[in-house]
Formats: C-alpha cells, structure tokens, sequence
C-alpha cells in the first residue's frame, strides 16, 4: 500500500513537471528583458546566444527564435543576407525587434511617435479585433524602407476611445508590426520591454504577444497566465480593503508630492522650473531626477504630470506654476498634516498660502485703488488673466487650509480675494469665463458688478458661488446670497438644454452640487432641497457599481471641446476621455473628484442616506485606483486622470492637448481627493471645516472699503 501511494506521487510530480515544461526558444538579445522574465516565469526554456548568427546557427529546424534589441533605442537588431537566408533554408519562425537591417535592406532612420496610437488593421484574436487601439507611448520605431503591403500592426493618429472610430483611409500610417516572409515577423520597434516602456492597456498588450507566440511557436493556441506590469490600481475591484486603506491613502496621497519632487526648491528653481516653464504656451519638460531635494512650500508647487510617456516609460512633467494649485495643495498638506500628525506638512500649507498671495497678488492686485484689487492671477505667465474658478478653487483650499492651521494671519486677503472676484459678477451672478486685466483697468469693476452677463455654464462659476455663500454666512451681506441664488435658478430652470460643458455635460452636474448643498445650509428650503436633490439624483444616474462616475457627452452645440470630429483633429485640443457615452470611464481631472467633494457636502448638509452610500462608494473607488508603483516612484499615491472601471486599468481616449488620459494635478486632482478623504476621516465637512473661522468683522469692513464706500469706476 505504501508502494503504491509513493508510486502516485511519484505521478502527480511528474505529470505536473510535464505539464510545467514548455518549448524552448532561441533568444538574441537582453536576458532581462520583461518579455524574458514572463517567459521563463511561464515555463518556456530559453536558449540564449551571444550574436544573431549564433543563435540561428545553432536554431534546429523549424525552431522558435527571438532576436530582441539588447541596445534600444541607439542601435538596431542586425540580420545579414546569410542570416535571412538560413532562417529561410531552415524554416525557423523568427520575431525580429527593431530591426536595424534584414538582409540586404537597411533601415537607418528612427522616428518617435507623439500623437499616433497602435492600430490592429484586422482581427487577430477576440481580445484585438479589428480596428482595436492600443498605445506604445512615444516609442522610438525603426522607419522600414520596404513597402509593407498588409502590416498587422501601424501606428497612426486616430480618434476614438479603443477603436479607430474613422478608420486609416485619412491618416498617414506607420508599420509596427507585420510579416516580412513567413518565416519573419518583425517589430519596429522594441517590444520586449512591455512593462517598462508602459505600453497598455495591459490586457490587450498579453493578448497581442498570445497571437506572437501562437504563430511563433506554431500552435493552435497560446496563453500566458501571468503578465508583468509596473503602474497598477493599489486594490483590485473586489478585494477587501483594510480597515485604515483611507487613511493610508491620504498617506500615499500627500507623499507623492515628494516622490514626484513637485514642491520647488531653489537649488533647481532656475535650471528646471524656469527653463522649461518659458512663455506658458508648452511649460513641458522631462521628469525630475530621483535624487533633488524637495522645497518647503516657499517657491510654490509644479502642476503635475503631462500625459506624455517616453519610450522608457518616463513621464513628462507640466513646469507651469498656477495659482489655482498653490491654494488647494495647501488644503491638501494642512489636511495631511492634521491627520498624520506632520508638523512637515503644515509648514508647507502655510508656506504655500503666502507664496500664492506674495506671487500672484502682487503689483496691481495689491493696490486698492485698482479695480483688480484682490484677484488672484492666474498663472506665473498670465497673471493679467483671471479665471473666476481659478481664483474660487485656489480661495476655498486656503481658507480651508487656514482653518485647518488656526492661523487668522490671511483672513484679509482671502475676503478681500472673494470680494475682488465678487465685485467683478454682474447682478444676475454670473462671471463669465476669464477676464482680462486690461478690461477692467479700463472699464472699472463697476461695470462687470452692474453687466447682466448669462454665462450658464458651471465648470466655470459654480465654485465661486460656493465662496459667496460661505461668506454670506459669515456677513449676512444680503447681495451674496441675492445674486447666488438668481443664478443657480436661473441654472436649474435651464437645465440641461441650455447647459455648456466643457470636456463633458457630467462634470458640470458634479460642480453644482457644492454650492447647492451650501446654499441649503444658509437657506434650507424645500426649493432649495429639491434643487440638491434633483442635481445629485442626476450626477448618480451615472455612478456605476464600483462608485466611479461615467462620464457623459451632452448637447453637441453646447460643448467648448465635445467629440474629436476627425483623426486630424485628435489632440489639437482640450478633449473628453471618451467618444461615446457609455465607454467605461470615469475622469478624476473634471468630474469623480469634484463629485467627490459635493457628495461630502451634501451627505454632511442633508444626512441623506442615499448621498452617504454613493460617497462611500467614491471613496472605496478612489483607494482603490490610487496609482502604486514601485518602479516609477513619480507617480506612486498619484490619481491619473483616466479610469476604465470595466477593465479596471488606466486607459481612455488622449485625445486632451494639454490633460491627457495619464496626467496628473496636485490641485484639482490630488488635492481634492485627499482633502475629501480626510474630511471623511474626520466625520466633518469642508462647511464646518472653513466656518471654524470667523471672519465677520474683517469681512464687513473689506466689503464696506471694496464695494459700498468704494469710490473708484
């Protein structure tokens, strides 16, 4: 009996060595490459040669050989005519990478890719049929000097979210992928280094190599079980997350700020802010170096990430230096420094909140006499440029922020910032979209107070309104509530018809619903909760199951940049993520994270169950999209700003010119997330958060000097 259970176990490890065991593959190339690491981890035995004749020399017939580019991007995959032809005589299948020449056909130039995505030009699996998209970033590809009459794979600028919606009848095409004989198959470009060239999304990039190596290995069918990634969500959509996963997110979340290196310090002031910040038309440049030191808040912080990502899976960085940023990280670091009990961080907060008003509210901004009193410019390079939201983002983070560090010292300023952008509402509380320096030195702040400006539009004067009334709380200056009040009327009685949007009608439903849920605080009327209602109910139609909010194109004509109308078109402009409702998308640049902080406020305003589960429910989904990366530190703790909840992986449409798909933003972005979560940690709101400060007095003196006793045009 013993004999016979040692005889079966015997078995059960053989048969499953059989089962482990795989063909073995000749390799040219890097040995650690993550195309070889997946591969050895999947069993396949791999045969390494010192040279490309080599290891064909030494190939048995009608062997599997891969030649990879050991030397990426600076030189090629050679293949000489005696090479071509003994792959021919022997009828090897060999994947070729970036190929420096084959056989008698050199190919000498490089191109590097910018706006074009990967195009599957037919069907090769179910996971890639035709037309599929797929992004290798800004690879660096081999330009081939044959003609390739039926490549499998091109690159080409095309629109759409993962299909080539227009097809390539108008796009200029590049090959990537096809056969040179049907012995060869060649690659462009390197594709080896899948994981650290980032190039996604990750399921359609395994499926890509499972149609490689059917062909390669002359089988019915291929399957990897295992696929390597470097950038992933920290939890995956089902697992259960710990108990303290949110205030560990808030820990990440505050930390990539200096993984990313984006708080300035002087020693690299000049020779990287500066250089590449320029006029402010493109402030794009390469990614910090790991090893610089971190300011304190003094100098300000960097916008973010560019949605850029080089062939060796680096980010580009954005070196524009806003106003909007500096306020809302400072709520971020004070919140972060509450919570985690970081002295550290609270420096940076109030740092930043002087750095935002000594550098953006200096000159004729600090002059009383001037109309533009009080405003906020917008950017290091268009300070004469004030955005109403710009200026109502950066105001409300700092007034939190002061909150949060129990220091009056900018009490002055903020009030004086509201009533600045105050002043400058027409009567029925509307601002606009920007104004210019110029226009109000020349027609007086009493000519905007006084317009009967119409802009219904809430990506660009919601949060304002959310100033006014918190002010008005403060004041009973009875003109805030007046004009906020004719305006969200007015924006709900021409709902969603004469709505504009920007980048998608869902954003602008997730922007009202903060000073709904603060205009129910200071008036909390039937009206005014019916209002906050109907929004709320019209913002969660779209929340889907994992708490990510769908993001939705509304009325063509009504959008500033709706659906990409054309290939040519794709990524001239500031765009949506998706191309038709219902792609599975949810945007944390414009749309989940300011829901995000509605949804806080109405929940805490109203203690409606239905807001406290679909908060929970956000709030669950932002821990667990919160981006981890061991190998690219820049963007771990980060939020990019796609999420495609059904493949639960960073992918969308990067069609924006300047806030693509894989951007981030320590302000509208991080901030807000991490902000929000630390409110939720504290069982409070933004509302009572800022209403620990009592501004009443200094208030009501600025509003009598800036507007009732205010002599000036």
């Amino acid at each position: 009996m013993l004999k016979l259970r040692i005889l079966y176990v015997l078995c059960l490890i053989l048969t499953f060595a059989s089962c482990k065991r795989r063909d073995e593959i000749i390799c040219y190339g890097n040995p650690n490459s993550d195309l070889t690491q997946v591969l050895k981890k999947e069993g396949y035995t791999l045969k390494f040669y010192s040279s490309v004749s080599e290891a064909l020399q030494n190939a048995p017939r009608k062997s599997s050989i891969l030649l990879l580019s050991d030397l990426y991007p600076t030189e090629g995959t050679i293949i000489n005519t005696d090479d071509e032809n003994l792959i021919n005589a022997k009828s090897l299948r060999v994947l070729v990478e970036f190929p420096q020449k084959i056989g008698k056909v050199e190919n000498t130039k490089s191109d590097t890719l910018n706006l074009e995505r990967i195009v599957v030009c037919d069907s090769i699996n179910s996971t890639l049929p035709s037309m599929s998209l797929l992004s290798f970033n800004k690879c660096i590809l081999k330009k081939i000097s044959d003609s390739i009459a039926n490549p499998i794979l091109v690159a080409a600028k095309v629109a759409g979210f993962d299909k080539a919606v227009y097809g390539l009848k108008d796009t200029p095409t590049k090959p990537i992928l096809y056969y040179k004989n049907p012995n060869i198959l060649v690659s462009t470009t390197c594709i080896s280094n899948f994981a650290s060239s980032r190039y996604m999304p990750e399921l359609k990039i395994k499926a890509l190599f499972e149609y490689i190596f059917k062909w390669l290995l002359n089988k019915d069918e291929v399957s990897f079980s295992l696929w390597t990634t470097y950038v992933n969500p920290s939890y995956t959509q089902t697992e259960s997350l710990p108990s303290n996963a949110r205030y560990q997110s808030i820990k990440k979340g505050i930390e990539w700020f200096y993984n990313g290196h984006f708080i300035v310090h002087p020693n690299w002031k000049t020779s990287w802010v500066d250089k590449y910040m320029g006029d402010g038309t493109m402030p794009v440049g390469p990614g910090l170096p790991e090893d610089l030191e971190d300011g304190d808040g003094s100098l300000g912080v960097l916008e973010g990430h560019m949605s850029g990502i080089y062939h060796d899976g680096r980010q580009l960085y954005r070196y524009w230096m806003r106003d909007d940023v500096q306020g809302e990280a400072a709520y971020a670091f004070a919140a972060a420094g509450d919570i985690l009990d970081n002295n550290k961080y609270l420096r940076v907060a109030s740092n930043l909140i002087d750095y935002s008003f000594k550098e953006y509210r200096d000159s004729i901004r600090n002059n009383p006499s001037s109309p533009t009193y009080g405003l906020l410019g917008w950017a290091y390079t268009h300070k004469g440029t004030y955005y109403g939201d710009d200026n109502a983002r950066s105001l409300l983070g700092s007034i939190a922020a002061s909150a949060i560090l129990k220091n009056p010292q900018w009490d002055k300023m903020l009030i004086e910032g509201i009533i600045g952008n105050f002043r400058t509402t027409g009567y029925n509380g509307f601002r606009g979209c920007a104004l210019q320096d110029s226009d109000i030195q020349r027609r007086g702040w009493k000519a905007y107070y006084n317009d009967s400006v119409v802009n219904l539009h809430a990506h660009f004067e919601a949060w304002n309104w959310a100033c006014y009334l918190w002010l008005y709380n403060q004041t009973q200056y009875e003109p805030l509530l007046q004009r906020v009040k004719k305006a969200i009327s007015m924006m709900m009685e021409s709902y969603p018809e004469k709505w504009s949007w920007t980048n998608g009608i869902q954003q602008e439903r997730a922007r009202m619903i903060l000073p709904l849920a603060w205009l129910y605080r200071v008036e909390p009327t039937r009206k005014h909760l019916a209002w906050l209602k109907y929004m709320s109910n019209e913002l969660l139609k779209n929340q889907v199951s994992c708490g990510g909010i769908r993001e939705e194109l509304g009325d063509a004509s009504k959008s500033s940049f709706g659906r990409t109308p054309s290939n040519k078109e794709y990524g001239v402009t500031e765009a949506p993520l998706i191309f038709d409702n219902g792609d599975p998308v949810a945007d944390m640049l414009y749309t989940t994270n300011f829901a995000f902080v509605g949804l806080c406020e109405a929940a805490s305003a109203t203690n409606n169950p239905e807001y406290i589960k679909a908060l929970n429910q956000m709030n669950d989904f932002l821990i667990r999209i919160q981006v981890k990366s061991d190998k690219f530190k820049n963007v771990d703790g980060a939020w990019f700003r796609a999420f495609n909840y059904q493949d639960w992986n960073y992918w969308a449409s990067n069609a924006d010119a300047g806030w693509g798909a894989w951007s981030t933003l320590t302000g509208w972005t991080q901030s807000w997330i991490v902000g929000t979560q630390f409110l939720i940690e504290k069982n409070t709101s933004l509302w009572n958060v800022m209403n620990q400060k009592s501004v009443s007095k200094t208030a009501n003196e600025v509003i009598s000097e800036m507007i009732i006793n205010n002599k000036n045009r």
